[in-house]
């Protein structure tokens, strides 16, 4: 029989939920966040984090703008213990930050976890035992009362070691590991049972978590769960419902969105999503999708680059390029219509202004990003993309007509190099193809009179090294030029488009103030050509002797 086999496994039931109120629910208001980077994030590492990658990475999480983090299971490993002590004995702990440890439901566990904390001004004490009926059969072979008397017994153990150190604000949280593969009644048996001996009031409020530890299902049936469990446990005004979603489905954000619609009001999770196999809940994502929905995460996310770059120096893991909101290419349209599309709507946008621009769904500048990685460019580029560049780079706004000519420049030398054409070629790529083509003409100098409505203009020009004087009369100085230049080489020129642009100060690679460009039929194909000068009619002309001079060379190579 083929390994590869779908009849070995069973779908997930649904829940019986008449009536449910989640779908019609939205989210106004983040929730309570917990950073769990310290302990469900480390512990998924090959190589764990250091006592001072420890540090740093908290020092990011306050920054961020935390204020429950889980630092660590002090009674798993002396490391973990040592970075509880360590702070709290340097006093690292802002007053307004909670701490939160992790412990198993095991006397001589839970004594050791609460041995690290001695000293702590305020602590969640995270209590937890497995209750999927799968672990009860074949791990533990027990039934629910045996698993329910592990819970009580910690709970009791607890609530013991927490009154020996009154000193201390206490809050405690129990989570039914493997909610998602719980029966739901068996779920609120077992945590009113925890409650029973906690006591929890609306003053003192206990943490019930229900954590997808293994995501099993679509995201709608988590949100059935977490919905069912609140409508019928006890005491639900007096605890704080708080999810833990894992990603095996890839869902995990999605997870923790409805759950919170579904009524819970706290959320566990890491940055950028480190965890277990497929990782946790990526808190990242999830804030920054209510930010993109005008809801306030309350987490500071303002300098996304730093927080990659602390992540992946503790972790030593990746971010991938495609990560949402935080990867390199997140905001970069390689894509012509893309591009064009971004480019006007950024054209349209004011600030102040309500966020709406084609293809962002939020303004990268709000995550310490520039314009400048919106758009690169490669062989399945347009025209938009490479008149942002320019535009970005240099504040030269080639018209249209340029953008149609000049992009398919940038996309035969992208397909010939086979690779992304950087903004530096993009503007090499423009000066050899506009502003460079110096040969066979070259503008010397110019005079230019003016006579009952006539221009009258003498200029001297370089032939490929060699000097001569030519003279022309039209309507305008553009049209004396031409009218020279006709009679000069004997060929039919005839201005097809034409447009100027004043430059502002610093934006040009020169000291120039003005940018001409200019489209020329010459002997009935078209030309383009550019000129930068400090005066607008050196730039006219320079612009057009660019454009002969393009078709100069190209009659001479088809000939």
């Amino acid at each position: 029989m083929n390994r590869f086999d779908h009849r070995k496994y069973r779908a997930f039931n649904p829940v019986p939920l008449a009536g449910r109120q989640w779908p019609d629910q939205t989210i106004t208001r983040a929730p309570q966040w917990c950073s769990v980077d310290l302990r469900d994030g480390n512990q998924a590492l090959i190589n764990p984090m250091s006592g001072t990658q420890k540090r740093e990475l908290f020092e990011l999480l306050l920054k961020v703008g935390f204020k429950q983090i889980e630092v660590g299971f002090p009674a798993a490993s002396t490391p973990d213990f040592e970075f509880v002590r360590l702070l709290i004995e340097q006093d690292l702990i802002p007053d307004d930050v909670t701490i939160q440890v992790l412990t198993q439901a095991r006397a001589e566990l839970i004594e050791k976890t609460f041995a690290a904390l001695q000293g702590v001004d305020r602590a969640i004490v995270h209590l937890y035992n497995s209750t999927s009926s799968v672990q009860r059969r074949q791990v533990f072979g027990l039934d629910r009362r045996g698993i329910s008397a592990i819970a009580t017994a910690g709970a009791e153990q607890v609530l013991r070691c927490a009154g020996a150190q009154p000193q201390t604000d206490w809050t405690f949280q129990y989570s039914p590991e493997s909610f998602t593969g719980t029966e739901l009644d068996f779920a609120v048996d077992i945590c009113d049972a925890v409650n029973a001996v906690w006591q929890p009031s609306r003053k003192q409020p206990v943490i019930i978590n229900l954590p997808a530890t293994v995501e099993m299902s679509t995201p709608n049936i988590y949100a059935d769960q977490i919905e069912w469990f609140c409508r019928h446990v006890q005491r639900r005004d007096a605890l704080i419902i708080s999810l833990h979603t894992h990603n095996d489905r890839g869902c995990g954000v999605a997870a923790a969105e409805l759950g919170l619609m579904a009524g819970a009001d706290r959320v566990e999770g890491t940055l950028l999503g480190n965890g277990e196999r497929t990782g946790n809940m990526d808190i990242v994502t999830m804030a920054m999708n209510l930010y993109s929905q005008g809801v306030a995460p309350q987490l500071q996310l303002g300098n996304m680059d730093e927080i990659i770059r602390t992540v992946k120096s503790c972790t030593q893991l990746p971010v991938h390029p495609r990560h949402p909101y935080a990867g390199e290419l997140v905001f970069t349209a390689f894509s012509g219509s893309h591009q064009d599309a971004i480019k006007k709507c950024l054209g349209h946008y004011r600030q102040g202004e309500p966020w709406e621009v084609a293809y962002l769904p939020i303004d990268p500048r709000d995550l310490g990003r520039s314009y400048q990685e919106v758009i690169r460019i490669n062989s399945q580029s347009g025209k938009g993309g490479v008149a942002y560049i320019l535009q970005q780079d240099h504040g030269i706004d080639i018209p249209r007509w340029l953008q149609i000519d000049f992009s398919g420049v940038v996309q035969r030398h992208s397909e010939q190099q086979a690779q992304e054409v950087s903004a530096q070629a993009v503007w090499e790529l423009f000066r050899q193809h506009c502003l460079d083509n110096h040969s066979p003409l070259r503008l010397q100098s110019y005079q230019l009179s003016r006579r009952e409505g006539i221009d009258r203009l003498s200029v001297e020009l370089s032939q490929n090294g060699t000097g001569l004087t030519a003279a022309g009369e039209g309507r305008g100085a553009l049209e004396a030029f031409i009218t020279l230049l006709q009679d000069h080489l004997g060929r039919d020129i005839v201005v097809v488009e034409y447009s100027e642009q004043v430059l502002k100060e610093g934006e040009a690679t020169t000291q120039s103030r003005a940018i001409a460009y200019i489209q020329l039929s010459v002997d009935g194909k078209r030309f383009s050509g550019a000129g930068i000068s400090d005066d607008i009619i050196d730039a006219t002309f320079t612009a057009v002797l660019n454009a002969v001079n393009r078709a100069v060379a190209t009659a001479r190579k088809a000939a």
